[in-house]
């Protein structure tokens, strides 16, 4: 039953490839869905992008060490989105295919090509991550290799994205999205509580614990939540929007969604990280699954992780090859830009799966990448998008030694010193506000 789920599954995950391949006429309609989902569509791919195989098993892996706390992570990004709420509409006006794009409105064409070389060598570590999640999930329920899942994941990844663009993810993130959902509460609904061990209790474990602080909690903002409130992906999905409304609906609809599922992913971590203490992420999970759910069941549960992977690699994919592209070409509606970010779908693709055979773990891979980015570009465009009176002069500056101070302070607490890391991230973000806002005999707004 559960290969037929998956064979079914990936079926239509092939047909509406192909389909997507014959719908796609002009550039528009492969990078923005020729700008015609509606809410339904946008919120479907926020949500399938967010929770993506990083979100899923990530929180899964950190349910073991900080018990409910780990919802944090979801809600983290909830927090996010709320953020972004204020200037959505903004950002859907002023943008147009991606946020490099967005960035040399405010700080000039330089600032544009260094932020479309920086944004893609921090995704590799984004795709790197669904990769790994993808890998593990294949190891798992088909008892693969993992370099064998690597290699098979990157290139199913590179196919899916390389055939439809943005038409065949629109298409297929609402569906993959109910996927997602489904299979996470199905779940939690079927686990047989009273013949498992009992769950911790919530005050003593939520919001924070010894394994979570409240400093945990400020980085985790500074660095993931703040890349809801600019990130590439997220107004990859705003971008596609049939107009201003759907765009902020959408945000509007996710933020709230991502609450109680924070929570609910948060509990099946709990509960599944009791029968693989220490094991990789899927793994628990998988354990969890075949113990407790009917075939048919976990067939909807690895369609589901299968779906997260997928949605938010092809999305990041995409993305990070249109900001490529966008190097060569400051418009990148031709012909020409879309050949070309075929040719990079490819490479971003493989680069990708060599990381992934170099960096096993969901969670580090993601949040290194997560770090330059959110420390380079979250305070100069957050200062634009606000409103806020900025030293355009510096942008570059600002953006460059926040980003690499921000990702050395986490490679330090990726390797054990958490104090100094702390530091040395916190000072990133902190030198990068100093740069914006230093008065200058000519400030720009």
């Amino acid at each position: 039953m559960k290969s037929i789920i998956l064979i079914v599954y990936a079926l239509a995950l092939f047909l509406i490839g192909i389909y997507s391949f014959l719908k796609v006429k002009t550039p528009s309609d492969y990078f923005l869905a020729g700008k015609k989902p509606g809410i339904w569509q946008i919120s479907g791919s926020l949500l399938a992008t967010i929770l993506g195989g990083s979100a899923i098993l990530g929180t899964i892996g950190l349910a073991e060490v900080q018990s409910w706390a780990s919802a944090w992570y979801i809600l983290a990004a909830s927090l996010g989105l709320f953020g972004l709420l204020p200037i959505v509409k903004k950002v859907y006006s002023k943008g147009k295919f991606t946020l490099p794009e967005l960035i040399g409105q405010y700080y000039g064409e330089s600032a544009r090509k260094v932020t479309s070389l920086i944004i893609p060598v921090a995704w590799l570590g984004v795709v790197a991550a669904q990769i790994i999640a993808g890998a593990q999930i294949l190891v798992s329920f088909f008892d693969l290799e993992y370099p064998s899942g690597v290699l098979l994941t990157g290139t199913i990844f590179i196919v899916y994205t390389y055939i439809g663009g943005q038409v065949s993810i629109m298409k297929t993130d609402l569906f993959q999205s109910f996927f997602i959902l489904c299979g996470v509460i199905l779940t939690a609904i079927m686990i047989p509580t009273s013949k498992l061990p009992e769950l911790p209790p919530f005050a003593s474990v939520f919001p924070f614990n010894f394994r979570f602080s409240p400093l945990d909690l400020f980085i985790l903002v500074l660095t993931f939540s703040s890349t809801f409130v600019v990130g590439p992906d997220i107004y990859s999905r705003v971008f596609c929007a049939k107009d201003q409304k759907t765009a902020f609906r959408s945000v509007w609809v996710v933020a709230l969604i991502l609450i109680p599922f924070g929570f609910v992913l948060s509990y099946v971590g709990i509960y599944a990280t009791t029968f693989h203490s220490g094991a990789q992420n899927s793994s628990s999970l998988v354990n969890l699954a075949n113990s407790i759910l009917p075939e048919w069941a976990t067939g909807i549960l690895v369609a589901a992780l299968i779906s997260a992977v997928l949605s938010t690699a092809a999305t990041t994919l995409l993305t990070a090859s249109m900001i490529i592209s966008e190097l060569f070409n400051k418009d990148i509606d031709n012909q020409k830009s879309f050949r070309q970010t075929k040719f990079f779908i490819i490479g971003v693709g493989i680069l990708s799966m060599i990381i992934s055979l170099k960096i096993t773990s969901i969670v580090s891979s993601l949040l290194l990448a997560l770090s330059f980015y959110s420390g380079a570009f979250i305070i100069p465009m957050v200062a634009a998008l606000f409103n806020l009176r900025y030293n355009k002069r510096l942008g570059i500056v600002a953006m460059v030694s926040g980003g690499f101070l921000a990702l050395s302070g986490k490679l330090l607490m990726t390797f054990k010193h958490p104090e100094i890391g702390s530091a040395i991230l916190i000072s990133g973000f902190a030198l990068n506000a100093l740069l914006i806002f230093l008065p200058f005999h000519k400030k720009c707004k």
